[in-house]
């Protein structure tokens, strides 16, 4: 790795599966238990709120459990030891990035201890329960749902995002499939602007193909070979 100064991560729900976090990919995965269009839409919101609460309010307590892993833990290692820029995009909705000390950390897709009023547009931290709709703590209204994307809405700090790509020597994808767009397509990005590429993942994802390297085999061997490498 010569001449790398600024780096972009892209982490997907391979790195905290380690954690205990199931995916929706996976068999036995959320994604089997219900159907996107009834959990992760905001038609689904408005047809069935219940449910969909129901639902976040579940993965809320799972996350709350669970622990940072090995890879979140050298991930914040390098965060806070890296001299150049550094950019840790995550798919994921959980908090194991925070929690393992990790700061400069975009949530493209949202966050689960995060509640969106859509009454006067306010963000808070929530650890606990939206279905019985509490009231929002800035305007009162019972107005709450979860702060997460859902298939249809546009990803967050997407200007951020593409800006970093723009500028980054080396991008480095963990634990995604390759599949969910707009994030499947950085590895293209980043090479279109001359950065080196390197995916760490379980298997080859989806677009394996458009990496300079791929090595194979859990987050939490991989990730903090890859840093210690990284930071000799």
């Amino acid at each position: 790795m010569v001449d790398i100064r600024n780096i972009v991560i892209l982490t997907g729900a391979g790195i905290s599966a380690e954690s205990g976090i199931g995916t929706f990919r996976d068999a036995g995965g959320l994604w089997e238990q219900h159907r996107v269009e009834d959990v992760a839409t905001p038609e689904a919101f408005a047809r069935n709120p219940d449910l969909v609460l129901r639902f976040y309010d579940m993965r809320r307590e799972n996350i709350q459990s669970a622990q940072p892993n090995a890879a979140h833990w050298s991930l914040a290692h390098l965060d806070a030891t890296w001299p150049g820029e550094l950019t840790i995009i995550t798919q994921n909705v959980d908090d194991l990035h925070e929690r393992a000390g990790a700061r400069r950390l975009i949530h493209m897709h949202g966050e689960h201890l995060s509640a969106w009023c859509m009454a006067c547009d306010a963000r808070n931290e929530w650890r606990s329960t939206l279905l019985d709709r509490p009231p929002c703590p800035d305007c009162g209204q019972p107005a709450l749902r979860p702060d997460i994307v859902w298939f249809g809405e546009m990803p967050y700090r997407m200007d951020e995002i593409e800006a970093a790509l723009r500028c980054c020597d080396l991008f480095v994808s963990i634990g995604t499939s390759g599949a969910v767009y707009p994030a499947a397509g950085y590895v293209q990005t980043a090479r279109y602007y001359g950065a080196r590429t390197l995916e760490l993942n379980l298997e080859p994802s989806q677009g394996s193909v458009f990496f300079h390297e791929s090595r194979m085999g859990k987050a939490g061997d991989l990730v903090p070979q890859w840093v210690e490498e990284i930071l000799a």
